[in-house]
């Protein structure tokens, strides 16, 4: 597609840059996304979920936090000419070997609890540390914009990994298994779900929040081993996933108790470094309360209907 091209093209000429040089752009550019860009959210959001912290405080975040987003637009950009060497070099995994062990036990689907924090995108690239003993994956919601959509579908699947759409989930799950090649299926689970598809509320960030549920779902019936990836950011333009074992055998605790576990850990994480986290989306916009009213009244009118 020619559009595409031209798209690609375009941000082609921007990745053949060193990113210190890079980071200069984002500092620009970060002058004029935080005046404009999604701010009333930002504010809401942090104001909610920090009700402890001072004017000040909150605004330190706020302003860390955009500089955080406007490198990892730099940084995603980069993916188009990073080399293998300084991908493995600026991003490196800790607690691999407890995914090899489990492997070798006998379990071939392993389950990573992941989330919007650091960036998120260059996680893919763990597909380079699993090629001697498996292969890595990821689930994805489709884009609303094709062009950026075909693009990050494009730089997530150049590590070696597979794409798998989030309604295709289950579906590919069991596909995969069947290959009988060991793999490793990232989950990026902290967002909020749709209505219908809203089963379970967690105590995140000082509210009531709806989360999805289906990594957790999914992985008591297929017998996945879950871990939680830990991110954190050495210095700029070098991250570390540090992975954490949950639970061999989800379906032997009582269900829910990973996806709780999950946002226990998600919080942890936020308060040491809340400029990491992806603070531009209306994440508690579906409330229980809500929530609770809808379920109401779907229960009243089957009544009626009976």
């Amino acid at each position: 597609m020619l559009k595409y091209k031209i798209f690609k093209g375009w941000l082609w000429t921007i990745s053949i840059w060193p990113l210190p040089v890079l980071y200069v752009f984002s500092d620009f550019i970060c002058f004029f996304v935080r005046r404009f860009y999604r701010t009333k959210v930002v504010r809401e959001n942090l104001r909610t979920s920090f009700p402890e912290k001072s004017e000040k405080e909150l605004k330190d975040i706020e302003r860390k936090f955009y500089h955080q987003l406007c490198d990892n637009f730099f940084e995603d950009i980069k993916m188009l000419t990073m080399s293998k060497e300084e991908m493995m070099r600026r991003m490196t995994f800790g607690g691999l070997e407890e995914i090899k062990k489990r492997h070798e036990a006998g379990q071939n689907l392993h389950f990573l609890y992941l989330s919007h924090f650091g960036n998120w995108e260059w996680i893919a690239s763990i597909n380079y540390r699993l090629q001697q003993w498996g292969r890595s994956g990821q689930i994805y919601h489709p884009l609303r914009d094709d062009l950026t959509d075909q693009l990050f579908i494009e730089l997530r699947g150049q590590y070696g990994g597979v794409n798998i759409k989030m309604k295709e989930t289950f579906r590919r799950i069991l596909q995969l298994r069947k290959e009988g090649i060991n793999y490793t299926i990232g989950f990026i689970s902290d967002q909020q779900p749709k209505w219908a598809s809203i089963h379970h509320f967690v105590p995140f960030l000082n509210h009531d929040s709806a989360v999805f549920i289906g990594a957790e779902h999914i992985a008591r019936k297929v017998d996945a081993f879950m871990t939680y990836g830990r991110m954190s950011r050495p210095k700029r333009g070098y991250y570390h996933l540090e992975i954490i074992p949950m639970e061999d055998h989800p379906a032997s605790v009582p269900e829910n108790t990973l996806t709780d576990r999950y946002f226990q850990l998600l919080e942890e994480d936020i308060r040491k470094h809340p400029e990491m986290w992806l603070w531009t989306h209306k994440r508690w916009s579906r409330t229980k309360e809500e929530w609770l009213r809808r379920q109401n009244e779907l229960a009243n009118e089957g009544k009626t209907a009976e």
